[in-house]
Formats: structure tokens, C-alpha cells, sequence
């Protein structure tokens, strides 16, 4: 018995309380606000790190107004360079101190998902590896957690800037993979939906690969410029007429390949009305899950027009951000353009969030600085 009781006392003597943190994200649906919360631990694979940029997404606002579900106390944020402050043990390519970027998909490796050749799949649910948003806490926090780090994880080069590099691993990684999934080849026509910063990223991806005439659709007069200085040929206007009718005038028929980047339902149904046959669309646009996605027969040549249609999630993991780095470090692409706000301090993220929720008119991409500048 004494000696059950020693063990006993000697086990307690080892409890510590919990370290809290201070993070950003949703009470509940429709419902922002600061939340008090245990700060993340690693496992033996995972690493802690502590943002130094981050940058709100359409992605938190649609969560936070329930657009992937019932969710609450939930740290939103899911784009982030910072410094390494913890790994675990068996982590081998990191240490504290390191500068990193963290891709926004961080899938699981030894998943069988994941093992199959698909980076975003996972074992038990759809786009399991965005686990930001699905599974755990985001990165508007002082610390955020990275599973698997050593794949996950990549060091922050020295010629790209911290601003550049945040780019990459959602908007650059997102609007690249429209142009991957529409498999755009030289000569092209492309139409890119939406030219806020994802589709501006398409628009950056399929001028990259080829394409010939880019036709971008959006009426924001600096996303308008930017789409232009990034490969847009052609900018067409949703307030000038039906868009289909004018991508088809302009096209005589239509486009070889259409990447969706925004919209809602019925932008679905116009993609595929102006793709020609052979052609593909792509998605890489957020729907709700209130949206039902449907279109006339006539628009898919009664299912015998071969138009192909696609839609995924960004592939992830640290190869995919190191690859989009080298375009940057080479002077390919200078993603800094897509930056419109800047803000100074931990304390501005509810700010920022707001001005991405009600999407000002002079609004592309915010960032900000958790350390004032």
C-alpha cells in the first residue's frame, strides 16, 4: 500500500498545468472572436512553430460562416511562415530557431490515402489533409502545430522574401493547380472565372504553361491590372452581358479550357457552357455546401461533348512549396503583387479578417505581421 501511495504522489509531483495561448477564429458559426487555448504539444514526427506573417483567406470567412459545417472555438488560419519553436523527437531536417514556410495541405504520409499518389486524400474523410480547417486548430495563433514536419515543413530560403514566400502556399499553390488540372498546353485559349488572388494565380499558372490567349473575368479595376501583367490578353466584364455569350463571341465557339476560381452555383453551368468540345474545365473554387451544382444536358453535348470536368484540392507537402519557390527565386513570377493590406501586429488580425469577409473594393490579398513593424 505505502508503496502504491509513493507512486502515486510521485506521479502528481510531475503534473503541470497547461500552457495557454492567444489565438483568432470562429465562437461559432457567424461568430469571430479571440480565443483563449491550450498550446498545441508536438508528437515525436510533429513540430510547434510561431507565425511570423500570416495571411486571412476566403477559406476562414466561408468556414466561419459555416460553409464546411458546424464548427466552434475553432482557431481559423491556414497560410503562415514562421520560425520553428519546438520538434519533436524523431524530426531530423529541423530545429528551433529555423525560418520555414508551411504549406496550407499537410497531409499524412502514412496514410493509405495519401500513399496512393493523392497528397490531398485521407483515409476517413474528403480533403483530409487540409487539416487546418477540417481537423485541428489554424495558425492565427501564437503557436500552430505541423504534423509530420520533416515533409511537411520547408526552410525559407534567403533570396525569397517572407511576403513572397507566403504566397505560395495556398494562392500560388491553389491557382497553379487550375492550370495543372485544366492541362493547359501551348497555344491555348483559358478563360479564368474570378481574378481575385487565387484566379490571378491561374491566370500567372497558364501563362507560365503555354497558353495563348488568357481570358480573365472580373471587374476590380487593380486585380483588372494585375491580371493583365501576369498574362491576361483579354479581361471580360459579368456587367457588360451574359459571360458566356461574350467568351463565345470572343472566341468564335469558345475557350479550350476554363479554370473556375470563384463564383457561386451558376458559374458551374457557365464554365461548362463556354468550354468548347475536347475542352476542359477546371475548379479549384470553394462551393457551399448549400450550392447545388447542375447544368442542361444540351450544355455537356448530352454527355457526348468529351469536355472534362475536374476539381481538387492543392496538392500538398513540402516539395510541392519548394518547387513554387525555385519559380520565384528565378524571377519567374513576383507573387508580392497579389498583397493589397498590410497590417501591423497580432492584434490586427481581427481586422484584416473583416476586410476579407466583407471583401472591400480594393481588397485582393491581406496580410499580417504578428510582430509590429
Amino acid at each position: 500500500m505505502s508503496t502504491r501511495t509513493t507512486f502515486d504522489t510521485r506521479l502528481k509531483k510531475k503534473e503541470t498545468p497547461p500552457v495557454m495561448m492567444r489565438g483568432y477564429g470562429m465562437l461559432e458559426v457567424n461568430k469571430t472572436g479571440w480565443l483563449e487555448k491550450t498550446r498545441p504539444v508536438a508528437g515525436p514526427l510533429d513540430a510547434i512553430v510561431r507565425p511570423t506573417i500570416v495571411a486571412p483567406c476566403s477559406s476562414d470567412t466561408h468556414v466561419s460562416h459555416g460553409g464546411s459545417g458546424p464548427k466552434k472555438d475553432l482557431i481559423l488560419g491556414h497560410e503562415a511562415v514562421g520560425i520553428v519553436e519546438e520538434v519533436g523527437e524523431l524530426v531530423t531536417k529541423f530545429a528551433p530557431g529555423d525560418r520555414v514556410v508551411v504549406p496550407c495541405v499537410t497531409p499524412d504520409w502514412l496514410s493509405m490515402g495519401t500513399q496512393s499518389g493523392k497528397s490531398t486524400a485521407h483515409d476517413h474523410f474528403m480533403m483530409g489533409s487540409f487539416k487546418f480547417l477540417s481537423q485541428k486548430d489554424g495558425i492565427f495563433a501564437e503557436y500552430f502545430h505541423v504534423n509530420q514536419a520533416d515533409a511537411n515543413l520547408v526552410h525559407m530560403p534567403d533570396d525569397v522574401s517572407p511576403e513572397a514566400a507566403l504566397m505560395t502556399v495556398d494562392m500560388m499553390s491553389t491557382g497553379f493547380h487550375g492550370a495543372e488540372l485544366a492541362e493547359i498546353g501551348y497555344g491555348d485559349t483559358v478563360v479564368v472565372i474570378g481574378i481575385g488572388p487565387v484566379g490571378l494565380m491561374a491566370v500567372a499558372g497558364a501563362q507560365l504553361r503555354g497558353a495563348g490567349r488568357i481570358i480573365g473575368i472580373g471587374t476590380r479595376p487593380n486585380c483588372v491590372k494585375i491580371a493583365r501583367e501576369y498574362g491576361a490578353t483579354d479581361i471580360v466584364s459579368y456587367k457588360e452581358g451574359d459571360i458566356v455569350e461574350q467568351i463565345k463571341d470572343l472566341t468564335g465557339g469558345g475557350a479550350d479550357k476554363v479554370i473556375i476560381a470563384g463564383g457561386d452555383a451558376e458559374t458551374f453551368r457557365q464554365a461548362v457552357d463556354m468550354t468548347k468540345e475536347m475542352g476542359v474545365v477546371s475548379n479549384i473554387n470553394f462551393f457551399d455546401l448549400s450550392h447545388v451544382l447542375s447544368m442542361p444536358a444540351w450544355s455537356w453535348g448530352l454527355g457526348m461533348a468529351n469536355k472534362d470536368i475536374r476539381g481538387g484540392f492543392c496538392p500538398g507537402g513540402a516539395l510541392r512549396i519548394q518547387k513554387l519557390l525555385e519559380v520565384i527565386r528565378h524571377g519567374r513570377l513576383d507573387t508580392t503583387k497579389i498583397i493589397s493590406h498590410k497590417f501591423n501586429g497580432f492584434e490586427k488580425m481581427e481586422d484584416a479578417f473583416d476586410l476579407m469577409d466583407k471583401k472591400a473594393p480594393d481588397l485582393i490579398k491581406p496580410i499580417v505581421y504578428m510582430d509590429a513593424q
